[in-house]
């Protein structure tokens, strides 16, 4: 890793847990930070490792993303690049100046206007005040709110206090850039501005850190991509093999016997306890074909009242692309007893071939009875959509059309 400009050797990062500390004296504390130094070597010690032996090399130009679910340790890796925290073992070298883009607005002062606050901010961040003055009117016109520039920010929304603090950071002139879901965050407009940004970023040769839970931002950035899972590297490569990769993972760890899963939420006093996608003939699914979404439903007591049932279909992208309900039906499920069965029939399946996951729900008067997310996967294959057979497997999904000359 000598021609890296970022490099992670063996690093781990542990947190104890407990409850607040009484208070210490100065002998307290200073024993207390060599006991530190010492790492986690107790057994009596309560605690858990975030991140553990973390080993890559970053080149200079080099875009990175990092993937994994809530609690991998993608945030604390990005907290120990920007030396927010320090690790417990292991060794970072850095080469160049790192800027964090991990809060969004993170010092802003409420009672300060806009103007104020850029200039805060942009050193809070590690820019100069030259640096801010050279670029102030490029860093406004970009967060879009020059009307409010000597406004309080505490009269902003929280969207213009996101666009000015992602504009103030974003225009940080460091070696090594690190980026922590700012596409969580604002409306569709904002994040395509975001994405703009980190694309000119990228493409200036800077080398970025970049983590999301947007699959599609990821491949659109990043060359190569990291998937943390439970605190250690599970795969490095290619953007395009690691994505594919995590998000089969994903799918397939959520996806259980639905009547045994626990992540779950609703008032369960109607729950679904089956739940199976297949063609007319119990075959794999195929474009073109009908298909049929079949819920079983059981309570502990008699079903009373109507239903509605949802299934949300998401791609390969873990995007939500159309919503099954049957509230399209114009009536409510009825049913009798305690059991029931609902189908879904979709005459002509519309799907590009392809992975697939959905999630299902339940609910009753209002009021959520069941819901599970990513509830099932399954695979779509190619078939004829179109009369002619001349399918182009372009987009999503197909529409059905007519064509006419006049």
């Amino acid at each position: 890793m000598t021609d890296s400009v970022l490099s992670l050797e063996g690093v781990g990062k542990y947190y104890r847990l407990g409850g607040i500390q009484p208070y210490q004296t100065l002998r307290d504390n200073l024993a207390g930070m060599f006991s530190r130094q010492r790492g986690p070597a107790s057994e009596k010690d309560k605690g858990f490792w975030a991140l553990r032996d973390i080993s890559f090399g970053l080149k200079e130009g080099e875009v990175l993303g990092i993937v994994g679910r809530n609690g991998a340790g993608k945030s604390t890796l990005l907290k120990l690049l920007s030396r927010i925290t320090t690790p417990d073992e292991g060794r970072i070298s850095v080469r160049g100046r790192i800027g964090s883009l991990l809060e969004v607005g993170t010092g802003f002062h409420p009672e300060l206007t806009g103007r104020e606050n850029v200039f805060m901010n942009g050193i809070l961040l590690g820019m100069t005040h030259r640096e801010v003055a050279r670029k102030f009117d490029e860093i406004v016109a970009f967060s879009g709110v020059e009307e409010f520039l000597d406004t309080p920010v505490k009269r902003y929304s929280s969207g213009m206090r996101v666009r000015l603090g992602f504009a103030v950071a974003a225009h940080l002139d460091p070696e090594i850039l690190v980026i922590d879901e700012v596409l969580a965050v604002g409306d569709a407009e904002f994040q395509r501005k975001c994405l703009g940004r980190m694309n000119t970023v990228a493409s200036e040769g800077r080398t970025v850190l970049f983590v999301s839970h947007q699959m599609d931002a990821i491949l659109s950035l990043c060359t190569r991509a990291i998937w943390l899972e439970s605190g250690r590297m599970k795969l490095d490569g290619l953007a395009e093999d690691v994505v594919p990769s995590y998000l089969s993972s994903a799918t397939n760890a959520a996806v259980s016997e639905i009547a045994d899963r626990q992540d779950r939420s609703g008032e369960g006093k109607v729950r679904i306890v089956g739940l199976t996608l297949s063609d007319e003939s119990d075959r794999p699914l195929s474009t073109g074909r009908a298909a049929i979404v079949k819920f079983s439903l059981a309570s502990d007591k008699p079903i009373k009242g109507g239903i509605i049932a949802r299934f949300a279909i998401r791609d390969n992208m873990d995007r939500v692309i159309t919503l099954l309900t049957s509230e399209s039906a114009k009536h409510e499920l009825m049913f009798e007893g305690t059991h029931g069965v609902a189908n879904c029939t979709i005459p002509k399946l519309p799907l590009m071939p392809g992975d697939y996951s959905a999630d299902v729900s339940l609910w009753q008067n209002g009021y959520l009875q069941d819901k599970i997310n990513r509830a099932i996967a399954f695979t779509v294959m190619a078939g004829n959509y179109s009369e002619s057979g001349k399918d182009y497997q372009v987009g999503l999904f197909h529409l059905d059309q007519d064509w006419s000359a006049s």
